[in-house]
């Protein structure tokens, strides 16, 4: 579990997972990571471990890259920090937004930055009200999530993510979020139905779900482009067009959660446009700084900014902010990783490497634990089974995820477990040599702990 920091921590690693509410108490202490170069990380035992997961989804151009650490110490002596209220800001902040608008070729206006993606999203339910407030909607409150799907863990945006852990004992979801089915045609799909069949039947899911609540209750419905922290979830290639027909049909919002798929981990710039998303909300977080700063934003299409500026205008005031919005360094650091990210060929690298890696480990499926390889770019999650034939799962879920993903750090190796998938999602600076190195340890780890059952 994250945020523990006594010296109890030190000696019990607590583990939550994340769709069970079981916890392990087992006495390894945690690890200390103590620097990092590239795609590896080393600890203060001097172990080295090939970051196979990017931190958290999130070091687009590696550890310890000099230029950003150069952004952040010019930045930090020329203006250390400055807010954006009573209508002042400062060059970063006014750069970045500019670039990332222009990312999106003019479906989205403006940018308003947070400090992590839960803030944002937290944000985003906060304008989506404010919005339909605006348009005299007063009833129009309800946004639609679905289940497994990850959007923070603040009050508002944890009663978005569809994890039960997320929710149990904390009092969540808030009522005005609803779930609807999780897009994951192995779990999910019925006997004899295609994939094509299997999106029509989650788009008629979510438009029973906004008529059973009213559909002047609804506002948006939001989703990533693939899931993350709910096993990796690739939707079938129609999916997204059938969702956004339903919410087109019902005048929802699409907000596309893109902290994940953003800048390139899917080999486009943007999840949205691997899968034709025309969000009318983007947000975006992790690799628009490789996580060398806390900073996230939330991109509004000109619909929706007009609407939102106009009303503020009326009202005299917009009441919304944080201290560090727009942080001048975090900023800089974002400008000095996209510049990176786009010097360097790294999108591009995600697709053709990406390709590698998704081959590389389909070559794994006739392995006795592995259920499903799936993934897309950078991307990747592996689902163990204890039977094959019929996709049964292991009991209980999520020790053999647990098993995997110690028995990788001994190997030299960090992936995540969620539950019983095994999520990978390198840097997007990995080469194809050290591609065929991760899925090494990983085949190896595997036959291990296949050894012990």
């Amino acid at each position: 579990m994250s945020g523990l920091s006594s010296a109890q921590s030190r000696d019990i690693d607590y583990q939550l997972h994340p769709y069970t509410n079981a916890v392990t108490h087992k006495k390894i202490g945690p690890r200390i990571i103590e620097r990092g170069e590239g795609i590896y990380v080393y600890d203060d035992q001097g172990n080295k471990y090939l970051e196979a997961m990017a931190g958290l989804w999130s070091v687009a151009v590696g550890f310890g890259e000099p230029r950003v650490v150069d952004a952040a110490t010019r930045q930090m002596k020329k203006l250390p920090f400055y807010h954006t209220f009573t209508h002042k800001s400062h060059t970063p902040s006014i750069e970045l937004a500019a670039r990332l608008v222009g990312y999106t070729q003019g479906r989205m206006a403006t940018a308003f930055f947070t400090n992590s993606g839960s803030e944002a999203n937290d944000t985003v339910i906060k304008l989506v009200w404010y919005y339909n407030n605006a348009l005299g909607r007063a009833q129009k409150k309800k946004i639609i999530a679905r289940k497994r799907g990850y959007h923070g863990v603040t009050v508002a945006s944890a009663s978005l993510t569809g994890l039960p852990a997320n929710h149990r004992d904390f009092d969540l979801p808030l009522p005005q979020m609803k779930h609807t089915t999780c897009p994951h045609f192995y779990r999910e799909g019925l006997p004899g139905e295609t994939e094509q069949d299997f999106a029509t039947r989650m788009a008629a899911d979510l438009e029973a779900l906004i008529l059973q609540e009213g559909p002047e209750t609804v506002a948006a419905f939001i989703g990533e482009p693939v899931m993350g922290a709910g096993g990796v979830i690739i939707p079938p290639s129609t999916y997204w067009a059938k969702i956004q027909a339903v919410c087109r049909k019902y005048d929802l919002l699409v907000i596309a959660d893109e902290v994940i798929t953003g800048f390139g981990r899917l080999g486009t710039m943007f999840g949205s446009d691997a899968f034709g998303i025309e969000p009318d909300i983007m947000v975006l977080s992790k690799q628009l700084t490789s996580s060398y700063q806390p900073l996230a934003a939330v991109l509004l299409s000109p619909a929706v900014s007009s609407v939102i500026s106009n009303h503020s205008g009326e009202l005299g005031t917009f009441g919304h902010g944080y201290t560090t919005s727009g942080h001048p360094v975090a900023t800089a650091v974002a400008i000095e990783n996209l510049n990176i990210i786009e010097e360097r060929g790294l999108v591009e690298n995600a697709a053709k490497t990406g390709a590698l890696m998704q081959a590389s480990l389909r070559e794994l499926a006739d392995h006795p634990l592995v259920g499903e390889v799936r993934g897309m770019g950078l991307i990747a999650g592996v689902e163990l089974v204890a039977d094959k034939a019929t996709r049964r799962q292991f009991d209980p879920l999520g020790k053999i995820g647990t098993a995997i993903y110690e028995r990788a750090h001994d190997n030299g190796l960090i992936v995540r477990g969620i539950q019983d998938t095994i999520a990978f999602c390198p840097p997007l600076i990995i080469t194809p040599a050290q591609v065929g190195n991760m899925i090494d340890l990983f085949r190896k780890t595997l036959d291990e702990v296949h050894a012990t059952l």
